[in-house]
């Protein structure tokens, strides 16, 4: 069988990425021709192939390029053309929908759209980023109208394709990986590097710096938990993709914040086990894969009861949306 995934990025600091590197190395184990197709891509193939499409390397007119991927025709059909044979197409995201849709139409492809979510557009502060997200969230449904199959990742998001689409999907769970992500882990190094003392206590989240997560309410949080252990730390993992909103989270923290824009996705499972608490204030969430890796490593989680929060948070608490003193004494309590 002859297997097409797409996905803009393909990269460990997406968690839409790192369910596409799962999904193409499952079905490449199983004895699947596989080919992850992508505009840019820095992860190395296991058992599968990628073709790297390219984009523009510049953060704002690469955005630009995204939105307006339905412009490039030439790209989109010459890489529907590769597609010639190949039995299912499974796109991640828009704009990669377009290509599945013309392998569809050209070469008897099938379609299936795997709906990881969009996050809301009222999330965003800035006035163009907002139009940005209700662009991208029109075009993206509207390139959904031809697909001949849609697997949601969670419940709240089945109902969300279904009330704004019409389209009816299966769910599947992303699936964690248990020999990664387990009890047990030594975390011992990186509290060290990080320099937590004793019996201090450590705070991790994990995800892209982008205003949907509310890391500048996470940051508010935290203040209120350093008042009661003021050798709490709190250390944030990601990529920031919101440069200005990058900034603002780093003049906002306090000293006992740690930034750190990279992790190796190897070393990932032991910074899990190097917390005392996973925490998140993410206000949409089509899944939240660090929350479940997290849990997957023994540790709770305190998160905001929205979304599909209720589905995946099974070991910790949630906490009513916006409760920014409620999710200070959840985590106060846990880490006691």
């Amino acid at each position: 069988m002859k297997i097409a995934i797409l996905t803009p990025t393909f990269s460990h600091y997406s968690g839409i990425d790192r369910v596409a590197e799962q999904q193409a190395e499952e079905y490449a184990s199983k004895g699947s021709d596989v080919t992850v197709f992508a505009l840019e891509s820095s992860i190395r193939p296991k058992g599968f192939k990628i073709e790297v499409l390219g984009m523009p390397k510049t953060l704002l007119i690469q955005r630009m390029y995204r939105l307006l991927f339905f412009l490039d025709r030439k790209k989109i059909k010459k890489t529907a053309e590769k597609l010639k044979g190949y039995d299912v197409a499974i796109s991640h995201f828009y704009p990669m929908n377009l290509i599945a849709h013309y392998a569809k139409k050209k070469h008897n492809v099938k379609y299936v759209y795997y709906n990881h979510g969009i996050g809301y557009s009222w999330l965003f502060d800035n006035f163009f980023e907002r139009i940005y997200m209700k662009l991208f969230g029109l075009f993206n449904r509207l390139s959904l109208r031809y697909a001949d199959e849609a697997v949601s990742i969670s419940k709240f998001l089945q109902k969300e394709l279904k009330d704004e689409t019409g389209l009816d999907s299966k769910v599947i769970y992303n699936r964690i990986d248990r020999k990664r992500f387990r009890n047990s882990l030594d975390g011992s190094k990186i509290r060290k590097a990080l320099k937590v003392k004793g019996d201090g206590k450590l705070l991790l989240f994990v995800g892209r710096i982008s205003p949907h997560k509310n890391i500048h309410s996470l940051l508010k949080i935290f203040d209120l938990v350093v008042e009661k252990m003021p050798d709490c730390k709190l250390l944030i993992v990601g990529k920031p993709t919101f440069p200005s909103y990058y900034s603002r989270l780093k003049e906002a923290a306090n000293k006992n914040v740690i930034f750190m824009d990279f992790v190796n996705d190897k070393k990932l499972p032991n910074y899990y086990a190097a917390c005392d608490l996973y925490v998140t204030a993410s206000l949409w969430e089509g899944f939240n894969l660090p929350a479940a890796e997290a849990q997957a490593c023994g540790k709770k989680v305190v998160a905001f009861d929205v979304c599909s929060h209720p589905e995946i948070v099974k070991s910790g608490i949630l906490v009513g949306k916006g409760n920014i003193e409620g999710f200070a004494d959840a985590a106060l309590r846990l880490l006691k």
